[in-house]
């Protein structure tokens, strides 16, 4: 073996430095100050030294070490391989050896290059490539090494058999492990795992041996040993690295996944390594749909595809998005998951709630929670923030600024796309000032000012111009003091107050309010500032009609290179018409409805024309509103209609993926002015941003601004008998024919009874009887008698007898709902004065039970059909008549003296109801409306009748029917983005508040004095009683 050595003296220095890169070798480097040598001792090779006249540092020895009689220690293994960039206080080593300075000692073959030793790797092309390499057969080990690296979860890397027919074994990847299975005779299958998350495409380094007894395998330096049946073990004859070829040793070779897919590379088989360039030139082994000198892995996760936040993971030939708690869903995580407003979520049929919003739908902005106040005439946003409920200012120095910053559960971003979608917004200041609370000086300088979500300050208040620096009184000249613009700007000794209604959208939401304290004694101010609240959404009733098949209206290019979405909502009565088009020099993309059960997505993008298509089993030219969602990504397209399942399409491997659009977009039309749309379309959206097609449509013939017939498609909202009234832009339930309220008449009117209350419902205004009494009565006979009506109502007792529901006649006739002793169900009918009531007994169960249960009554003419909880049905027959003639009054509870009724009725209706009465409806009359404020005059409420909650909640006395947030306060927060509820149900537990508790607290509290109040009456009786008992007694005695 010959030693080299380079040697240096160098310069004086208490320091060195040395930068090496070197393969297939570990190396050290130590430096001693103590001896003033440095010493670098590594595996075999050549060495530089330098000396150094000053005597405490004698030499700087590289790649060995050099003895005073010039040969070479050998105590240590010399280095082997390269050094670069070597360096020492500055001085370029190696390049000073180069130049062989005298100064430099070299010793041996030193070159100044260093070559890198050639890698081939091998790219395994399909799951049925496969190399085959013969074993060193006879020899009583095994030994197989090589590195892979691939983009698959599983596949099979390597097969072979053990010596003398001992078994066999497959070296394969399952879930990103690597997995050894073996299989002996006679012996169940044994499986080794070792490694993990293999497949992230990187170089891992495997290692398999045996010998004796023992199997190994090592993944990256970790070994897993596996213990033989058979002791002796030795090389294979053909070892089969990927798949197997067909003639191969058959069902031996299979493996439970496919073959590998991926890069191998350092193939070492016994110890010596194997060319695969010699495998190409057909020297050694064989091999089938290999690629050799060449790695052609592809990373499709760079650059990635997936969006918002979407995790990109691959395989060999394509990749794939996991978009869970992203806010998105398909192929790339395009397409928005949530409504992008409470609009859209009111007209989805959602209660007012909690639910996430996507202001830009699949533009870049994420979901946010919003609290969405579901009225009758419109949906509010509601945006609370996170400062301080209430903020007191005063007793300060004077000029000491107190400025407060609110923070809200929304971005910047997110909050101006928000504002920019809604109709109007506005934001409530309560501000109360004692003591001449001035907002500015008498210079002009403003005291108080506040600041928008763009941090420009504003001083205008109330409602009033921006800059105005007046509040609403101001431009009213009504404030306290007339020479001031500001009630609080008054020098009066007294607390004012005004509710501040900042209103110019543009502005909001207030992100910090100062006030400056003016040092006056007992000058104080206090202010709450509520929550953004934001009315409607301009894009989601913005539309546009065309009216003949020439119009349409053009907008600028689409650009969707990678990714287009569209949306928007339709309503035709034509057979077929194109929605939309956009051309390039080749491609294209187009809607349609090509017939009337089939609307189609097609586009080209270089690969040829694709198409996707929808059939419905209904027309979709019936008048009503169809909403169509369309995608094209670098995955595929997809198209969904309403409600109907989603049709895909994948896109070609390795296709074109961009999109090359140059013409104008086209709407209702196409540039050759063929296959017009006629009707309506509604909210397009174009990857997130809404065109305004009534801006375009004032300016273009043939197409008018807006939409008319709503209901068509939405009426079915209104439920419970509520109807669907027409709106500009939308509808409105009209819930005076029904028994409930609400946007949607879907919440219950509810009251709580208690002993010996009752409402009574006057169907006409009594008049005494005169003379014409007769001609009175007819007249009553002719305008309210019944021969048919629908009864419904709900409730929840545990009292009985009970009197549920009683309608009287002025002739006698009546008709009432009794709970009997038993707690079962009676209805019992008399529409003749002079018969005996109709008494119908129904014993489906004890009905008063505390549970809620719910009754429908249908009488047409002498049949009369009762339904109880939806489902116990019963038909019965009048006998005594067919007209309920003259009603006069509904009564539910306690009932003095019936006219007419019977025993039975009349023991019941002198006990009355207890509990809770809810959704009753006689024909079109609701009397427990009377409860609600503007509620009908004809009602006459005795003893304590409170307005409830929902009986299906268990309402108590005193609980009011109330939203879950009034239309001024509201609240959202949470983070992550949970699955949208498909019920439509608001995420109630996501902004969790203390309300039920404090209701909880005041229903006890209630019913604590209710028990007080009856426990000091009975007391107060039993005093009594007993007194007159003495009196009465002591009167006997005196007689």
């Amino acid at each position: 073996m010959s030693t080299h050595c380079l040697q240096v003296p160098p310069r004086p220095s208490l320091w060195a430095a040395c930068w090496m890169t070197s393969t297939g070798t570990r190396s050290s480097l130590s430096a001693s100050a103590r001896t003033s040598t440095l010493h670098w001792t590594n595996t075999l090779g050549s060495f530089v030294q330098r000396e150094n006249p000053v005597p405490w540092i004698l030499t700087l020895s590289f790649g060995g070490i050099l003895t005073s009689t010039g040969s070479l220690a050998i105590s240590h293994k010399t280095f082997h391989g390269c050094v670069e960039n070597l360096y020492y206080n500055g001085v370029d080593i190696i390049e000073l050896a180069k130049k062989h300075k005298p100064q430099v000692f070299i010793m041996g073959n030193v070159s100044f290059s260093c070559p890198q030793p050639q890698t081939v790797p091998v790219t395994f092309l399909s799951p049925w490539s496969y190399l085959a390499l013969p074993g060193n057969s006879g020899e009583d080990k095994m030994s197989v090494t090589f590195q892979f690296r691939t983009w698959n979860q599983a596949g099979r890397l390597l097969f072979g058999e053990l010596w003398h027919g001992s078994g066999s074994f497959v070296l394969f990847l399952e879930d990103g492990k690597l997995k050894l299975s073996l299989l002996q005779p006679g012996q169940p299958l044994r499986n080794v795992t070792a490694g993990a998350g293999l497949n992230d495409g990187q170089w891992h380094s495997v290692s398999l041996s045996a010998k004796w007894s023992h199997l190994s395998v090592a993944v990256n330096g970790d070994t897993v040993l596996q213990p033989l049946v058979t002791g002796l073990t030795g090389s294979s004859n053909t070892y089969y690295f990927g798949g197997c070829p067909d003639n191969s040793t058959g069902s031996e070779c299979e493996s439970p996944v496919g073959g590998f897919q991926g890069c191998l590379r350092l193939i070492s088989i016994g110890g010596t390594a194997v060319d695969p360039i010699s495998v190409q030139q057909g020297a050694l082994g064989s091999f089938s749909d290999l690629q050799i000198d060449a790695c052609s892995i592809t990373d499709r996760c760079l650059p990635s595809f997936c969006e918002h936040g979407g995790a990109c993971s691959q395989s060999w030939d394509t990749f794939s998005c996991n978009c869970e708690g992203t806010g998105y869903t398909g192929g790339t995580c395009h397409s928005p998951l949530y409504e992008q407003s409470c609009e859209a979520h009111k007209h989805r049929g959602r209660p007012s709630g909690l639910y996430y919003v996507d202001a830009d739908g699949s533009g870049p902005l994420e979901p946010f929670l919003v609290y969405c106040n579901m009225t009758a005439d419109a949906a509010w946003t509601v945006v609370r923030h996170g400062g301080p409920d209430q903020v007191t200012v005063g007793g300060g120095p004077r000029g000491h600024a107190g400025s407060v910053t609110f923070a809200y559960a929304a971005s910047v971003g997110q909050l101006r796309a928000a504002v920019a979608l809604a109709e109007r917004c506005e934001q409530q200041l309560a501000l109360r000032c004692g003591s001449g609370r001035r907002s500015a000086l008498r210079d002009g300088t403003p005291l108080s000012w506040w600041a928008g979500r763009t941090n420009e300050t504003h001083t205008y208040w109330g409602g009033s111009l921006p800059d105005a620096q007046k509040c609403t009184c101001g431009l009213q000249g009504n404030c306290i003091d007339s020479q001031y613009y500001c009630s609080c700007d008054t020098d009066q000794d007294q607390w004012t107050s005004d509710i501040i209604v900042l209103a110019h959208k543009e502005h909001l939401p207030v992100t910090q309010l100062a006030m400056t304290d003016r040092g006056q004694p007992h000058s104080e101010a206090v202010y709450t500032l509520g929550p953004l609240l934001c009315q409607g959404d301009k894009s989601f009733w913005n539309s546009a009609s065309f009216n003949t098949e020439t119009s349409y209206l053009h907008f600028p290019t689409f650009h969707g290179e990678l990714t287009a979405d569209v949306r928007f909502f339709f309503k035709t009565t034509v057979p077929s018409g194109v929605f939309m088009e956009n051309l390039g020099i080749t491609d294209f993309i187009r809607i349609e409805l090509q017939t009337p059960t089939e609307v189609t997505f097609s586009f080209d993008v270089g690969n040829g024309p694709c198409e996707v298509t929808v059939q419905s089993p209904t027309p979709f030219n019936d008048n009503r509103w169809h909403h169509v969602r369309a995608e094209r990504n670098v995955k595929g397209a997809s198209l969904q209609v309403d409600q109907l399942p989603q049709k895909t399409q994948a896109a070609p491997m390795d296709g074109h993926v961009r999109l090359q659009l140059n013409s104008q977009l086209f709407i209702g039309g196409t540039a050759s002015r063929q296959r017009g749309f006629l009707g309506c379309i509604r909210s397009l959206q174009l990857n997130g941003v809404a065109l305004d097609l009534e801006d375009r449509a004032t300016v273009t013939p043939g197409v008018e601004p807006g939409c008319a017939g709503h209901c068509g498609s939405y009426g079915h909202l209104c439920r419970n008998g509520g109807r669907c009234r027409e709106r500009p832009r939308g509808v409105a339930c009209d819930c005076a024919p029904s028994a409930y309220e609400g946007p949607f008449c879907a919440h219950e009117i509810s009251a709580y009874f208690e002993t010996g209350s009752s409402v009574t419902y006057n169907f006409q205004d009594h008049h005494p009887l005169s003379g014409n009494a007769s001609s009175l009565a007819s007249s009553f006979h002719r305008e309210v008698t019944l021969s048919r009506e629908t009864i419904t109502l709900s409730f929840r007792t545990t009292w009985a007898p009970s009197l549920l529901l009683y309608v009287s006649s002025l002739y006698e006739e009546y008709l009432s709902v009794i709970l009997a002793n038993n707690g079962s169900l009676q209805v019992r009918y008399k529409l003749d004065r002079h018969q005996d009531p109709d008494v119908f007994n129904f014993d489906f169960k004890n009905m008063a039970d505390g549970h809620l249960h719910q009754l429908k009554i249908d009488r047409e003419e002498a049949v009369v059909f009762v339904e109880v909880n939806q489902s116990a049905q019963r038909q019965v027959i009048l006998s005594s008549g067919t007209e309920f003639n003259a009603i006069h009054s509904l009564t539910l509870g306690k009932v003095l003296e019936p006219p007419g009724a019977d025993p039975d009725t009349r023991r019941a209706a002198a006990r009355g109801f207890t509990g809770c009465l809810s959704a009753v409806r006689f024909g079109r009359a609701a009397p427990l409306k009377a409860l609600r404020p503007g509620g009908p005059a004809r009602v006459t409420v005795r003893g304590h009748v409170a307005a409830g909650a929902r009986c299906a909640a268990g309402a108590q006395p005193g609980d009011g029917a109330r939203e879950l947030a009034p239309r001024r306060a509201g609240g959202a927060g949470g983070a992550g983005h949970p699955e949208p509820n498909e019920g439509g149900e608001p995420l109630v537990n996501a902004d969790r508040s203390d309300s039920g508790v404090i209701g909880g607290v005041i229903a006890v509290v209630i019913f604590i004095l209710l028990c007080i109040s009856a426990i000091a009456i009975r007391i107060y009786q039993q005093r009594k009683l007993r007194k007159e008992n003495e009196s009465k007694v002591s009167q006997d005695e005196e007689c």
